[in-house]
């Protein structure tokens, strides 16, 4: 096990478990291959926007090329939308206020919190919002909104209720949901993704599509097509690590939070003992409910989220500690005594696979002057207070070559520090409604994704309520542009 500290860079202190030796796969037997017989496959669909994924990204890159008027399909590998956010228990969204207060994660993720139900959403109320007032900082910072000495908007939420609003918003915008289909192959011809082919119970069939957008999370179409990324990582972050999420319920957080605040020696003594004991361990995070507590852990190091016998080891480790967390919460921790087994995610909480290489990216080395980029189509709060915020370039969902394909989501174009904070659930709100305009844009105007006149992008997203920073950002050249024109 290693700690890793909390820094300027860096949110929260968190254990990570290194590979466990007595797992280890055992290496594949060189089988051979075999040939695949060519075969016609059956058009499914033709559309102008497909949308391959229904995470975070792709529910509200979906949602805004509808809302532009295009013809939208999204194929979704499980049975609801929100991927990670709501499949994957990732219950608390990271901050969408900046340090002062200011709420700069707006637009889709706006309309998505003005739309559901009161008790399905829990965090500071928008007075508190930025409050460097010591005492609420402390309130908050045990429920996960407050950092630095500073309230923030990032709330915890159900899962269902977010799973049907989703839902329920791309029915109303006339989105073709396709379900329980998982894209394997992207439909490319002289360097253009038409659409992509899809496995269902239904067999293979395929969808074609003037625009493509990738949200799958770990790249899987850009990649197949033949796209550039990057996949390396930063070690010293949790961001590398992969595990499955579950909820105990039947608990009482506050007594649980009076425990871990009130008597700091108890707790360290606490978390000693059941890493001891244990091997595995995780501290309790707040839920939407008082009688909910979420595991985002243990956190374990060292597994692919692109190997199928990495992830299938990475399960078998989580589900036998989510058994072990059960047994040890109930016999010795505060609020934790009728705890019971709620839900284990049914999906993996995967963090980092792939990223895309495009034509601009967000970097480590913008983050001091917080510049306010050409082609900026959203705004994201810097990981600390000495930081303004971070703009997020157009570029950044381009790739170098590719046409037909827009990025949106956790690999999207940034440097593995700037990911930290990109793979998060808002950004990928940002990124998914930026991607879903702008292929909206370009099936209208009959171009390809670079061509499209970012000023028109810009003032199309304004209309949908995003946050661009003033200026002239609207009427400068892009960086996308000016690689088109190339």
């Amino acid at each position: 096990m290693r700690t890793i500290a909390r820094s300027d860079e860096r949110i929260l202190s968190s254990d990570i478990f290194d590979r466990d030796p007595s797992l280890e796969k055992e290496p594949r037997p060189n089988l051979g291959s075999w040939t695949e017989p060519a075969r016609e496959v059956k058009i499914y669909r033709r559309c102008g926007v497909l949308v391959v994924g229904g995470g975070p990204s792709g529910t509200a890159a979906a949602a805004a090329a509808a809302r532009e008027g295009a013809d939208v399909v999204l194929l979704e590998r499980y049975n609801h939308l929100g991927g990670l956010s709501t499949g994957g228990l990732v219950l608390w969204i990271d901050r969408m206020t900046d340090w002062e207060g200011k709420l700069v994660i707006r637009g889709f993720a706006e309309e998505l919190f003005d739309r559901l139900p009161v008790d399905a959403v829990a965090g500071p109320s928008r007075a508190e919002w930025g409050s460097r007032d010591p005492q609420k900082a402390a309130h908050w910072a045990n429920r996960t909104a407050a950092y630095h000495g500073v309230v923030t908007w990032s709330p915890t939420i159900d899962p269902e209720n977010l799973k049907l609003l989703s839902q329920e918003l791309l029915i109303e915008r006339g989105v073709k949901l396709v379900y329980h289909s998982w894209a394997s192959v992207p439909i490319v011809e002289n360097g253009v993704v038409k659409g992509a082919v899809f496995e269902s119970k239904e067999g293979r069939m395929a969808i074609l599509a003037d625009v493509v957008i990738d949200c799958t999370g770990d790249g899987d179409m850009f990649a197949r097509a033949g796209g550039e990324f990057d996949n390396d990582i930063e070690q010293g972050d949790v961001h590398h690590c992969t595990n499955t999420a579950f909820l105990l319920g039947g608990v009482d957080m506050e007594r649980w939070l009076e425990f871990k605040a009130g008597q700091p020696e108890q707790f360290a003594e606490f978390m000693a003992r059941g890493r001891e004991e244990c091997g595995l361990f995780e501290r309790p995070f707040v839920s939407w409910r008082n009688d909910v507590a979420l595991f985002m852990g243990p956190r374990q190091s060292g597994y692919s989220g692109l190997d199928v016998d990495d992830l299938t080891t990475v399960e078998v480790r989580s589900h036998r500690a989510m058994a072990a967390h059960e047994a040890f919460f109930r016999q010795h921790a505060p609020g934790f005594e009728n705890a019971f087994m709620m839900l284990s995610g049914p999906q993996i909480g995967v963090r980092h696979t792939r990223r895309l290489k495009g034509v601009g990216a967000v970097l480590r080395s913008q983050w001091p002057t917080g510049e306010a980029l050409a082609d900026e189509v959203g705004v994201t709060p810097a990981v600390s207070p000495k930081f303004p915020n971070v703009s997020i370039p157009y570029g950044a969902l381009l790739p170098r070559q590719l046409d037909g394909v827009l990025a949106a989501g956790r690999h999207i174009s940034c440097d593995r520090n700037s990911h930290g904070f990109m793979r998060e659930i808002p950004q990928c709100w940002i990124t998914g409604q930026a991607a879903g305009t702008a292929a909206a844009l370009a099936v209208s105007r009959g171009v390809q994704p670079r061509q499209v006149d970012v000023a028109e992008l810009q003032r199309a997203l304004v209309k949908q309520g995003v946050y661009l920073r003033p200026g002239d950002a609207a009427d400068s050249p892009s960086v996308a542009a000016e690689a088109a024109a190339n």
